[in-house]
């Protein structure tokens, strides 16, 4: 079961195996064929726990046996929308848990004339406003993209409760910033680094995570 180290965020639980992924994909010798089979190895447990947070319903259902087994149903439409370009990465273990899941996108980048984010595109399923949505993007750092990202889903009639944060690694600078804006939306995690170099990296991090999945 997760924890809850701040509220509102659920940090998977530091087993051996997950400490193990993360040691893997942190390290800089790791080719790109290892960190993408092991980041998406930890980007399905994030979405499993993503999923857990999700209503439920009581069911019942009769087994081959004919015996009835009483359970639960899911409740309610989910999609997936991912902050491009890194948190496309994040899409197929989102598919791979939920068959035919809608997939929005949004482009955030830098401002080069403010340093600040900027929305270049977007878009998303037309019903958007009555599904629960799994905000993609896996390094929370200074929370800039994502506060954005989230800005523009509610503008679109997303309830923030409905919103779930899915990252593989974040900062409680960039959690506290980003709670400041959206503090109903939950954020679902697998680390919680030290903080941010000058350079605004999470440390200890693992680099660019686009640069790493998709590049080098």
């Amino acid at each position: 079961m997760s924890t809850e180290p701040f509220k509102n965020v659920s940090l998977l639980p530091q087993t051996n195996q997950l400490v193990g992924l993360y040691t893997i994909i942190r390290d800089k010798k790791t080719a790109r064929p290892d960190f993408i089979f092991y980041s998406d190895r930890i980007i399905r447990l994030l979405v499993e726990e993503g999923l857990n947070h999700l209503p439920v319903e009581k069911k019942d259902v009769s087994t081959e046996t004919n015996e009835v087994f009483s359970g639960v149903g899911f409740l309610g439409k989910i999609c997936g929308v991912s902050i491009v370009r890194a948190g496309e990465s994040m899409e197929q273990g989102l598919r791979d848990c939920c068959r035919s899941v809608r997939i929005g996108k949004i482009l955030i980048q830098r401002d080069e004339e403010t340093a600040l984010p900027k929305l270049f595109y977007e878009k998303l399923p037309e019903d958007i406003a009555d599904r629960y949505v799994f905000l993609l993007d896996p390094m929370l750092a200074t929370g800039g993209s994502a506060i954005m990202a989230t800005d523009v889903l509610i503008k679109r009639g997303v309830k923030p409760e409905r919103i779930f944060f899915l990252n593989l690694i974040c900062s409680k600078e960039g959690i506290d910033n980003y709670h400041a804006a959206f503090p109903e939306v939950r954020i679902v995690t697998g680390a919680l680094d030290q903080g941010l170099n000058e350079q605004k990296y999470l440390v200890p991090g693992l680099g660019d995570f686009g640069d790493r999945y998709y590049c080098i």
